[in-house]
């Protein structure tokens, strides 16, 4: 059956909004490509955009049928996408101004082509959000399942075990849960794998959101799996195997056989296969040329929203300081002495800070170190929060994170602040014989206002920018050693009670210094 003759304009029309929105987020769209490039977590992004041509190819034939009617309303989401980009990318969050970008790609078919022409190709347009790297804020949570699980069946397995935070001892040995670990590359290819396989299967909508909901739940609960068998092969074949890099193969191998058997299974309730069909929709001749020539103007429209957020980008970025930051040193009040050394050789994990300074500090022979990171001109190499930036790292062979928790401390003022607390256990013996242990407090300082919330600062740092304000801010961390006396907790408390407005004043100095 001949094509309606509306899809010469909207085709153009639709061509010319896409080739708009790839170019003037072309760096988007580049880093998107970079990490699927990099990441084996996210390699499988890869195929999806491939694979949502090939579905929206299986319904050419429905879709010529149909007569494109453009939906001038869609022009509000597709404002509100660039808004996302526009406050994604004042606080370089990649996973926002990638989500935008998607949004933006999908928004633009039913704005120039209307909703029954969408809703021929909802699942292929739905399934390219699969193609935007995120996920990875999960993964602290799943590692923690993957031990809890872990640790739970070595003891049912008749395995003496002793827990701190995600690392574990059994009598063959020490293992710890790491990024790798975690579980999060097998679900989100499993979920991305299952979607597609449940509509390319079944027919029904209860059919498919059960075997997705199938295709989440598989693989944690084989991953947790996988984690135990690798510390049973470990501890029976006393290291020889799972050890290394092997652990990571066998992974793989354990987990393509688990999603074999899943989709045989699911193969057993496929219902008959098919294109959707949809009936042929047409219009009057007059009413026809009237909705051609209406795309025309809604594509214009599209395309200037779609530039705007640059447009404001620029704005604000000309507004902003230029001048690079300088830290100055903290003069500690209420008795405490500032030392040039300190007893601990640690810091935490902060990438690229615009200037970074140490102070030590001592009272009544407790030691209490302050580290800041501060950051301005942010982008996405240099920013405060980042899931690189953190306390210290799973791999860091000197020291290792064995708890944490929200703390919160109520000040001389009358008023309470929050801060990350955590414990570290260091890899080597002190000098009494015992391991050594610091005790960390963190929070973020942005632009004059304090939050332990990695969220919060960058909801601070995206408004602080869109007022005009810059994108300062600073991680504030203060350490300080463990002992059998018990005091390193109130020395923090002590230290943060008597000098935070100093410490706030001194980065208040940094910022207006510029």
């Amino acid at each position: 059956m001949p094509a309606n003759p509306g899809w010469r304009v909207a085709s153009l029309a639709l061509l010319s909004l896409l080739v708009t929105v790839f170019w003037a987020y072309r760096d988007t769209l580049l880093a998107m490509m970079g990490i699927w490039w990099r990441s084996e977590t996210f390699a499988h992004a890869m195929i999806v955009p491939p694979i949502s041509l090939w579905l929206i190819w299986r319904q050419r034939g429905v879709l010529l049928r149909q007569m494109p009617q453009p939906s001038p309303w869609f022009l509000l989401p597709i404002a509100c996408a660039g808004l996302v980009w526009l406050l994604g990318d004042l606080v370089a969050v990649n996973a926002l101004t990638q989500l935008a970008l998607v949004s933006l790609l999908v928004l633009a078919v039913p704005a120039v082509l209307g909703l029954r022409v969408t809703g021929s190709i909802l699942f292929p347009l739905g399934f390219l959000f699969f193609a935007v790297p995120m996920g990875e804020f999960l993964m602290p949570q799943l590692m923690n399942w993957t031990a809890d699980f872990t640790v739970v069946a070595l003891r049912l397995s008749g395995i003496p075990v002793y827990r701190e935070g995600l690392q574990f001892v059994i009598p063959s040995g020490s293992w710890s849960v790491v990024e790798a670990c975690s579980g999060i590359r097998y679900l989100i290819a499993s979920l991305m794998v299952g979607t597609l396989f449940g509509y390319l299967n079944y027919r029904s909508l209860h059919r498919r959101l059960i075997f997705v909901a199938i295709s989440i739940v598989v693989p944690l609960v084989a991953n947790w799996f996988r984690a135990y068998l690798i510390v049973i092969l470990g501890h029976f074949s006393s290291n020889q195997l799972a050890a290394g890099a092997d652990h990571l193969v066998y992974g793989w191998l354990f987990f393509g056989l688990i999603m074999v058997i899943m989709f045989m299974i699911g193969a057993r309730w496929a219902e008959p296969d098919g294109v959707e069909e949809s009936a042929t929709s047409s219009l009057p001749p007059g009413l026809s040329g009237r909705m051609s020539r209406a795309m025309v103007p809604v594509a214009l429209a599209a395309m200037t929203l779609v530039l705007l957020p640059h447009w404001a980008l620029w704005s604000l970025t000309q507004a902003e300081a230029t001048g690079e930051p300088r830290l100055r040193p903290v003069n500690a009040a209420a008795g405490w002495q500032a030392s040039e050394r300190g007893s601990v050789d640690w810091a935490p994990a902060f990438l690229n800070p615009s200037a970074s300074a140490r102070q030590t500090f001592s009272k009544d022979g407790q030691e209490v170190a302050l580290h800041l990171d501060y950051y301005r001109h942010q982008d996405y190499q240099r920013k405060l929060v980042s899931s690189e930036n953190m306390i210290v790292r799973s791999n860091d062979p000197r020291w290792s994170k064995v708890s944490s928790d929200v703390l919160t401390l109520n000040l001389a003022d009358g008023t309470s602040l929050k801060l990350n607390q955590a414990e570290l256990r260091g890899a080597a013996i002190g000098a009494s014989g015992e391991e050594r242990r610091l005790v960390t407090w963190q929070l973020y300082w942005v632009n004059g206002r304090w939050t332990h919330s990695a969220v919060m600062a960058k909801a601070y740092g995206a408004l602080y920018r869109v007022l005009g304000r810059g994108d300062d801010g600073a991680s504030v961390v203060l350490f300080t050693e463990r002992d059998s006396s018990g005091r390193a907790q109130d020395a923090l408390e002590a230290f943060v009670r008597e000098n935070l407005p100093l410490i706030e004043a001194n980065l208040r100095l940094t910022r207006s210094n510029e």
